[in-house]
């Protein structure tokens, strides 16, 4: 059985829902990829004015490392599989990597709130990036036709 080919959409709309969905993904990964590479301590200064006011503490401000390279070849990446998404809606690859790879980022996230402390920028991420994995699966499966 062919895992990269999907069952037909439950309708005209949902496809182009679907479509419509990959494209904002793309175009609002590829923003943040670029806040990530060109202004990372913007981003986390951002996420500690909020932490100070709701009592969380403090998280470091990245300087640019090999973290932020790898940060913003993430969200390449991720933009990327959302631009295949809307591009090539038949073929299911590109959501299940996307639901794989924001998944991760989730888990990831939680994991260090417990290992390196709780931090709001943590927190964010992990409600974020599950929310859009939970989403990504929901808009996948649930609109495709089943097959045999």
């Amino acid at each position: 059985m062919d895992d990269t080919l999907a069952g037909a959409f439950v309708s005209p709309g949902y496809r182009k829902l679907y479509r419509a969905s990959g494209l904002a993904m793309c175009l609002v990964f590829a923003a943040v990829g670029v806040l990530f590479l060109l202004w990372p301590a913007a981003v986390v200064h951002f996420f500690n004015t909020l932490a100070a006011r709701w009592g969380f503490p403090e998280s470091p401000i990245p300087s640019p490392s090999l973290y932020v390279a790898l940060a913003a070849a993430y969200m390449y990446v991720v933009t990327l599989l959302a631009l295949g998404m809307y591009r090539r809606p038949d073929v299911r690859t590109y959501p299940l990597l996307l639901i794989q790879a924001k998944s991760a980022s989730a888990v990831l996230s939680i994991i260090l709130c417990f290992t390196a402390g709780v931090q709001l920028i943590l927190i964010a991420n992990a409600i974020v990036d599950g929310a859009i994995a939970l989403g990504v699966a929901h808009i996948e499966f649930r609109g495709r036709r089943r097959e045999g």
